[in-house]
């Protein structure tokens, strides 16, 4: 009788070359490789961005498209130094539009942070509050800013609360929704656990079901500002003088194409520089995420 290894041995040297071939890529791939959809990610998307940029660069000097269409990047790049030495429509720098969009937007956003998470966490940990809290929030969740802006006006006017609270609106619900769901991502057994060692439910919700819960709401927190960023175009449109919503839409009613591009790019990169940060605090906070 010979030994189960020597059996292997024997298997695989009477296998055909091809198959032995094949299973020795996907030996190695499965060693390799480990989870789909790891590994870096900063090549395809360094290609990316310089092929859109050569596409577009392509575009706008053989002339595919108009320049009221699509202004030129060297366009783009003179509206932003007019812009920064206030050259534009209201002579403010850019500078002091920027600064009125941040206190804005991350005003905003954290004020939901700090009421939108123990309202999400209370509604995961608690049927009646669930049962109370869901029905409006499932209501306006998906109700564009547009659509409320009129009624939020009349209720606070057109300073700066108007503005604020519209795209606090915004931030609420991706926020209270993912912290909610969060809360499923303890198991039974670590509460369980938690209540066998004399845990209260405070110190259940605090010490199991948060740190449980905080993948999903870094999550949440990353699609609230953006959707704080989509939301401040339609809050400066309520009678404001500054920022960089108010800068495109001024520049659109006189069809400055290239400073309407120059404040989409702005406003893009701000966003993808505060997302970047938000995966490394993630990063740091929760580890043990996809592990």
């Amino acid at each position: 009788m010979t030994h189960p290894a020597q059996d292997a041995r024997l298997s695989r040297a009477a296998a055909p070359p091809r198959i032995a071939r094949r299973a020795a890529r996907v030996k190695r791939g499965a060693r390799y490789r480990g989870m789909p959809g790891a590994g870096p990610t900063a090549a395809p998307s360094v290609l990316c961005v310089a092929t859109l940029s050569m596409l577009w660069w392509a575009a706008t000097h053989f002339h595919w498209l108009p320049p009221l269409f699509l202004p030129s990047p060297e366009a783009v790049w003179r509206a932003f130094i007019d812009a920064a030495h206030g050259r534009l429509q209201g002579g403010l720098p850019l500078s002091e539009h920027l600064l009125w969009s941040a206190i804005r937007v991350f005003g905003a956003f954290a004020l939901a942070v700090v009421t939108a998470v123990p309202i999400g966490i209370l509604m995961g940990v608690s049927r009646i509050a669930r049962g109370v809290l869901d029905p409006p929030l499932e209501f306006y969740r998906p109700l564009p800013p547009l659509a409320y802006l009129p009624l939020v006006v009349i209720w606070f006017g057109i300073d700066e609360t108007a503005k604020i609270v519209v795209i606090w609106l915004a931030c609420f619900a991706p926020i209270a929704m993912a912290a909610r769901a969060g809360v499923r991502s303890a198991s039974a057994e670590q509460v369980n656990a938690a209540w066998s060692l004399g845990a209260n439910f405070r110190q259940i919700v605090w010490h199991v079901v948060l740190p449980a819960a905080l993948p999903e709401i870094l999550t949440g927190l990353r699609i609230a500002v953006g959707f704080g960023w989509t939301t401040l175009v339609a809050a400066e449109m309520v009678a404001a003088t500054a920022g960089l919503g108010q800068m495109v839409l001024n520049a659109s009613s006189f069809l400055r194409t290239d400073v309407v591009v120059m404040g989409i790019v702005l406003i893009g990169a701000i966003a993808w520089i505060f997302d970047f940060g938000m995966r490394a605090l993630e990063r740091r906070l929760v580890p043990w995420k996809g592990r």
